[in-house]
């Protein structure tokens, strides 16, 4: 049957699009849906401030008039100007088992970016690396936790049959609270809090001023710690100041800490319980549904995702970041968090998966990957 392709031109079509979703999860037991408003919001290009410096194109594809697809063609311009090339992305991709489906998508996804200027495709990112990105190919056997993606296996073949190359391995790693601590690792934050004079604060979302000085000071760490890299883009002033208003409804302040060297910052770790642990019965994934589970379950909330972990330069060699990562598991186990999950980490990133694998006993539970394609 003739695959018809359709770009998103209106409020219409973008609600066709985010919607779209669910048609590709029906009896998927681990699909957690996301929230309408929030897909929405993430795609609302005079709301979000990503597309201030960037642009994307929405495409459906159609087939006997049913949605069997979606893609977004994406030019983050602020990644080029990073990293000095010419690279597209695409996100936001579902597609049936199809491969003349996939490929229809990906065409008209190079096309777009062709016009852009870009000479190579990357992705899945949706729709940047400070959002959501990889595919995930391997761990099908449970749901997402907050924030990370899900998808069929079957996309793996998809992307790699229309030509696409692995590009960049992302991991997930399972934390047991009861033993996510080796005795090393005991010891060893001990001796660093005393020798460096390290001192831990916290959040405090009742206090706005407060609240705005840290969210600066966590900007400034987030920016500086992952500078270097593979594909890291630093976040606008304006995509900070968009974060805090949807952070401060799920954030437990406890679990967001700042650590400071001799009274002088020196890193900071995030934490979020994993809402979709709830999120996951909220099948329309409407709003008002959202916050009557959240109300009813939040309490029964057992893992906890670690999402962000950074230190400055000059105090990487203290071991902060142990004392970081000691003090998330402590107070996670307080609010009766009993496992966790540690991600992203690059594959690259040979101290972080080290650290993981053998000072917390983490076991890498899920791969996730980032395709890239000449496109010229």
């Amino acid at each position: 049957m003739k695959i018809t392709i359709q770009k998103v031109q209106n409020k219409s079509d973008l609600l066709k699009f985010v919607k779209s979703q669910w048609l590709f999860y029906k009896n998927d037991p681990n699909f957690v849906p996301p929230l309408l408003v929030d897909r929405m919001k993430l795609l609302n290009k005079q709301k979000n401030p990503f597309y201030l410096h960037s642009d994307s194109q929405e495409f459906l594809a159609y087939q006997n008039g049913d949605i069997v697809g979606r893609i977004s063609a994406i030019k983050n311009d602020n990644h080029n100007k990073t990293h000095n090339d010419n690279m597209g992305f695409f996100g936001f991709f579902e597609c049936i088992n199809d491969q003349e489906v996939a490929n229809s998508l990906f065409d008209v996804a190079k096309e777009w970016l062709l016009s852009k200027g870009c000479d190579a495709m990357r992705g899945p990112e949706d729709p940047s690396q400070n959002d959501e990105a990889g595919l995930l190919i391997d761990g099908f056997d449970s749901p997402p936790v907050v924030l990370m993606k899900y998808n069929p296996p079957y996309y793996i073949d998809l992307i790699k049959n229309y030509g696409f190359s692995e590009a960049m391995q992302l991991n997930a790693y399972n934390l047991d609270m009861e033993n996510y601590a080796s005795d090393k690792m005991l010891r060893m934050q001990e001796i660093i809090r005393k020798r460096y004079k390290i001192t831990l604060t916290n959040l405090n979302f009742k206090d706005k001023k407060k609240l705005h000085e840290d969210i600066q000071i966590i900007k400034n760490i987030y920016n500086s710690a992952w500078e270097k890299n593979w594909g890291f883009v630093k976040a606008t002033e304006e995509e900070f100041d968009y974060l805090p208003e949807d952070l401060i409804q799920i954030a437990d302040p406890n679990l967001v800490v700042l650590a400071w060297v001799d009274g002088k910052i020196a890193g900071f770790a995030l934490g979020l319980p994993d809402i979709n642990e709830v999120l996951i019965h909220n099948k329309k994934g409407s709003l008002l549904g959202a916050a009557w589970h959240l109300f009813t379950k939040s309490k029964k909330i057992k893992r906890l995702r670690i999402i962000v972990l950074g230190v400055l330069d000059e105090f990487r060699k203290t071991g902060v970041d142990a004392v970081l990562y000691y003090e998330m598991g402590a107070r996670g186990k307080k609010r009766g968090i009993t496992c966790g999950e540690a991600s992203w980490i690059l594959d690259t990133n040979e101290m972080m998966n080290k650290a993981l694998q053998q000072s917390m006993h983490g076991e890498l539970y899920k791969k996730y990957m980032l395709y890239q394609i000449g496109i010229k």
